[in-house]
């Protein structure tokens, strides 16, 4: 049983899914271990700390994704220059993906169409359940804090004023205002990271459990309570909320927008399109030189303006999409993702490398293609089928 580390290709992104110290852990699960040649450069480590741990280095990624059984990765699919194929056509048919594929948001549905059409199994991180027999591979998660604390990081390089309360000869500077709308892993790290900085921060999630712990962080809770519910849905996740309701928390948002100098937007459903929660209108009515990082985007995104990977000004408003926040930090992104993918893979197989347990609840939860199919509900919503 071949497993292959493939090095990731998409601009900017230097983590890697596997370390030496994971390869070496794979090994003794029973898997030869092909790693592609400067997999692990972009976190400063050597092909040849790979070859010590046992793997096979391969340079040619056609090779690697031609022979793999299993390939593991950070993130989805892409076309790759050097081979001239995209990724998803690389894999060969009835082999196993595993990455974050994010496969509700519509910019993926392609990617995910492909890889149904190969007959892959493919697999996404971000839809293990958050159950506490998961804990160790949940990815979203780990990757969930870094994003949390760079997101607030880009807005402050950004912002062309100060952020905390500033005293001078000639007068004072009041601190920014910070908005954080959603309030889970994302949103309590961003409340932490923008209290640091000095900013006033408010902060929005339709959850009362949420909103306590935003609360316990010392932002002021701001929004509108809706029924349970409508709100919470399995293992406290977020739901989506029906139309009328979307509408109404659009409406309560708008003034909390305005007066914010920074937006920081992370409301996700699990497994679905991230909900547009900030209009253009909205957008328009904000002081000119605000801030607002949409770090949803990888589900679509929470603002309608935001664009995927780009960073665009809109009514002198600057609106970033970026679409690898995690990849910012990757040596300490390295160390979370690579064991919560060993966790993930080792779970898939406790039943022997040739019987991946499909009973299984975190399987089958993050599970995106199989048979020829698209098994992932929220992506089948997503696409209308």
């Amino acid at each position: 049983m071949i497993l292959a580390v493939a090095k990731e290709i998409l601009g900017g992104e230097r983590r890697v899914a596997a370390r030496p110290e994971e390869v070496s852990k794979y090994k003794e699960m029973g898997f030869h271990v092909l790693v592609e040649a400067s997999a692990g450069a972009g976190v400063y480590r050597r092909d040849e700390e790979y070859a010590d741990a046992g793997a096979e280095i391969i340079s040619d990624p056609k090779e690697l994704w031609d022979r793999a059984d299993v390939v593991i990765k950070v993130k989805q699919p892409i076309f790759n220059q050097k081979a001239g194929r995209h990724e998803a056509e690389m894999i060969r048919p009835r082999a196993t993906l595993i990455t974050f594929l994010h496969p509700a948001a519509p910019a993926n549905h392609q990617v995910v169409e492909m890889l149904r059409d190969r007959d892959v199994t493919s697999f996404t991180m971000d839809g293990i359940p958050r159950i506490s027999r998961a804990q160790g591979m949940d990815a979203l998660t780990s990757m969930s804090t870094i994003t949390g604390y760079k997101a607030v990081l880009s807005a402050a390089a950004v912002l062309p004023r100060f952020i905390p309360f500033v005293a001078s000869a000639i007068g004072t500077i009041m601190p920014a205002k910070a908005l954080i709308i959603g309030v889970g892993v994302v949103g309590l790290q961003a409340i932490t990271t923008a209290k640091k900085l000095g900013a006033i921060v408010k902060a929005v999630d339709i959850r009362e459990e949420a909103r306590l712990g935003a609360d316990s962080l010392g932002a002021e809770i701001v929004g509108f309570e809706v029924p349970e519910e409508l709100a919470v849905g399995p293992g406290g996740y977020a739901k989506s909320l029906p139309s009328e309701w979307l509408q109404r928390e659009r409406e309560n948002l708008v003034p909390l927008v305005a007066e914010a100098d920074i937006v920081i937007l992370s409301a996700l459903v699990p497994g679905e399109a991230a909900p547009v929660l900030v209009t253009d209108e909205m957008v328009a009515a904000m002081r000119p030189g605000s801030v607002i990082v949409d770090v949803s985007i990888d589900q679509g995104g929470n603002c309608a303006l935001t664009q995927a990977g780009e960073q665009v000004t809109v009514h002198d408003v600057l609106v970033g999409g970026s679409i690898n926040i995690p990849g910012s930090v990757p040596v300490d992104a390295t160390w979370l993702y690579a064991q919560n993918m060993y966790e993930y893979v080792k779970n898939l197989f406790k039943k022997g490398l040739d019987r991946p347990d499909w009973s299984d609840e975190i399987v089958s939860r993050s599970l995106v293609t199989r048979d020829g199919k698209i098994r992932h509900v929220g992506t089948l919503e997503a696409m209308g089928l």
